[in-house]
């Protein structure tokens, strides 16, 4: 295994961060962590890079003990935090060679590891971090994380922020990592990069709530889901919620989604308490359940 969780724990004065989390990643794995803000996935995150210590619990990375070989451990991983932490007065080019230097490499040594992701940038390699757009930003921190060829990468939230185009080469990126055997940790409160990722651990409150492939994940889901829509989106939920059959209500996209009390579920009833509300133009059909209809489910 590239990093082993067992039943750590951690509090910051009366709140409870994380509740004996434990989980594997195997090597060479791309392994999603998937939860809201202030779910605990930061916390977890700074623990595992040695930046944090847990109150209970422990912990390997690489096969190193976060405590007793901290040390080890920076010299292994590649962490890039949530919030862009390189210096914005430093250029592009100078960022990559200061981190480089800090590791006792070079930007030549390990190109071949971010060629594909530096050449996206080069053409701006003069430009100070500071005055760059979130898409680049990314790329740099990416760069810069593994310009010492890392065993495991750490990734906290890298596409908050960035637009649907970047978040999508990022992703392309992460995947040609794996195959030069980098095992990425990943967190994200983004549901449809969950189904990007071999396995997920959902998380909430600092509790791990499933912990299976995606696909598992939702094929496990056992309650029919509808998709919903009328008129006024407002006026629907406010309804949905108070029929008396309702199990769950949420938007999701154009749609509200819809699980019922009753196994055999009665459309047309459905549909007659709705009109009798004054919704207007009501659809409703069956759809298949998703990352976010399960962990939505799991969290009530």
């Amino acid at each position: 295994m590239s990093i082993t969780i067992q039943n750590i724990s951690k509090s910051f004065g009366d709140t409870q961060a994380l509740k004996n989390v434990s989980f594997n990643v195997k090597k060479n794995e791309l392994f999603g962590l998937i939860g809201s803000d202030g779910a605990g996935k930061t916390t977890l995150f700074r623990i595992l890079t040695t930046l944090l210590i847990a109150d209970e619990g422990t912990a390997t990375v690489a096969q190193y003990d976060v405590l007793a070989n901290y040390k080890d451990i920076r010299n292994h991983v590649g962490y890039m935090p949530g919030k862009f932490s390189l210096y914005m007065d430093l250029t592009i080019q100078e960022n990559l060679e200061f981190f480089a230097t800090i590791f006792g490499t070079t930007v030549e040594a390990n190109y071949d590891l971010i060629k594909d992701i530096y050449e996206q940038i080069a053409p701006f390699k003069n430009r100070k971090a500071g005055d760059l757009s979130g898409g680049m930003k990314q790329k740099l921190a990416l760069s810069c994380a593994l310009i010492h060829k890392p065993k495991v990468l750490f990734l906290d939230e890298p596409t908050t922020g960035v637009d649907a185009v970047s978040r999508q080469e990022f992703w392309q990126m992460l995947k040609k990592l794996q195959k030069k055997g980098i095992t990425i940790l990943v967190s994200t409160p983004y549901m449809d990069e969950a189904e990007l990722c071999d396995r997920i651990a959902l998380i909430d409150k600092g509790e791990i709530l499933d912990i299976d492939t995606p696909m598992n994940i939702t094929n496990k889901f056992n309650r029919k889901i509808y998709n919903v829509n009328a008129k006024e989106t407002y006026k629907l939920i406010t309804d949905l919620k108070n029929y008396p059959n309702s199990y769950s209500v949420f938007p999701f996209g154009e749609f509200i989604h819809y699980i019922d009390n009753n196994d055999n579920f009665n459309k047309e009833e459905l549909i007659t308490y709705l009109q009798e509300k004054g919704n207007e133009n009501i659809e409703i059909s069956q759809t298949k359940p998703t990352i976010e209809d399960v962990f939505m489910d799991l969290m009530q």
